[in-house]
């Protein structure tokens, strides 16, 4: 497919309120401030993608505010300037911004639905993926004590989820794991620490991990270190996952190359889109690296690209795409996503995301628009 003829992007920013605050090493988040990108084509074709900056620059230098400046200011500007043929040439023609894969992801993914739209097929389908229903996981924020998370995390095993990540951050790791693992021996239990350790002071915290049986420990130093992180994996038997640290194609082969990690959690918007996720993906399949989807706490647009992605070859692992329900009161896309009691979802029939975006929602959740020609 080389026709498409981009003709306007719409961009809103809605707010979504949690169900329940989350709690990382970050801070604590209450509600979602999200992009939602809508472009269309001559023909009349919509596509939809979710831009998954969060609100401040503590995950990564990205903001909701600072991608609404990037998408408004410099990526219409140059899909203008560079006009693409297709979905895939989204990348080349923004290769001139430097960082901002958030921003850039948010208007790739939309591009992606559309041209899934436009060929009448599935959008996982139309990525090359080959699964027809994908293993989910779920992410643990931080409790207010051990057995808050315990009735948590027990719950989530009951609902038949495939793999339990818990947070983690100095001072609350160690207990936590072991009051879990005590309960569950035999599950997937993984730890994600978000950059909240340093080598220098911390690496007898992982060599406890070590005695847990953890699936994975997953970004524990420095956002960006690829070199501390070899160190580590050589100190540990638990298998390091790297998140913040993977921003490219680029940096997995160096990732790879240093011994930095055996596992990548690949987040579409960190990577910039369904191009470089799909790259990734490859090269670590034929490295044999298995790979998973990560959140970032998405609506329903966000999680229908997400399930797409989950379903290319190299995803062997259960990811961090859960139900709509675990939250939202109500998600902004129909049906919402769900999960069957064995801990899978369905990988939709209907063409591009495959679940109809609630627009009337959308717009009573708007608190900004900006409508851009692309012609």
């Amino acid at each position: 497919m080389k026709d498409l003829k981009l003709e306007s992007l719409y961009l809103r920013e809605i707010e979504l309120p949690l169900k329940a605050p989350f709690v990382t090493s970050f801070g604590t988040s209450l509600k979602r401030r999200i992009l939602v990108v809508r472009i269309t084509d001559a023909e009349g074709a919509v596509g939809y993608g979710e831009c998954t900056a969060p609100e401040e620059p503590f995950y990564n230098h990205e903001t909701t505010d600072t991608a609404w400046s990037i998408i408004s200011d410099f990526i219409a500007p140059l899909l203008i300037k560079n006009p693409i043929g297709t979905a895939a040439d989204v990348s080349d023609a923004l290769a001139a911004i430097r960082g901002n894969r958030m921003a850039i992801g948010g208007v790739e993914s939309a591009v992606w639905d559309l041209e899934a739209k436009k060929a009448n097929t599935p959008l996982w389908r139309h990525l090359g993926g080959t699964r027809e229903q994908i293993d989910c996981g779920v992410s643990i924020g931080l409790q207010i004590s051990p057995e808050v998370l315990l009735e948590k995390v027990t719950r989530e095993v009951e609902s038949g989820y495939q793999r339990i990540k818990l947070k983690i951050k100095p001072g609350q790791d160690i207990e936590l794991v072991r009051v879990i693992r005590g309960n569950f021996p035999h599950i997937k239990l993984s730890v994600d620490a978000n950059s909240a350790y340093r080598l220098d002071r911390d690496v007898h915290i992982f060599e406890e991990l070590d005695e847990f049986g953890l699936l994975m420990i997953e970004q524990p130093l420095a956002a960006g270190d690829l070199v501390d992180h070899a160190k580590l994996q050589k100190l540990i038997k638990t298998s390091i996952c790297l998140d913040e640290s993977i921003t490219s194609l680029r940096d997995a082969e160096h990732a790879l190359e240093l011994g930095s990690c055996r596992i990548i959690n690949v987040k579409l918007g960190r990577v910039g889109g369904h191009s470089e996720a799909k790259a990734i993906q490859s090269f670590a399949s034929e490295n044999n690296v298995p790979v998973w989807c990560g959140g970032m706490l998405e609506s329903g647009i966000g999680r229908a690209h997400n399930i797409a992605m989950s379903t290319l070859p190299g995803f062997s692992l259960p990811g961090d795409v859960s139900a709509s329900a675990r939250y939202w009161a109500e998600d902004i896309v129909e049906p919402p996503v769900t999960v069957s009691s064995e801990g899978r979802i369905k990988s939709p029939d209907g063409p591009g995301i495959g679940y109809n975006v609630n627009e009337p929602m959308v717009e009573r959740l708007t608190v900004r628009r900006e409508t851009i020609p692309l012609k």
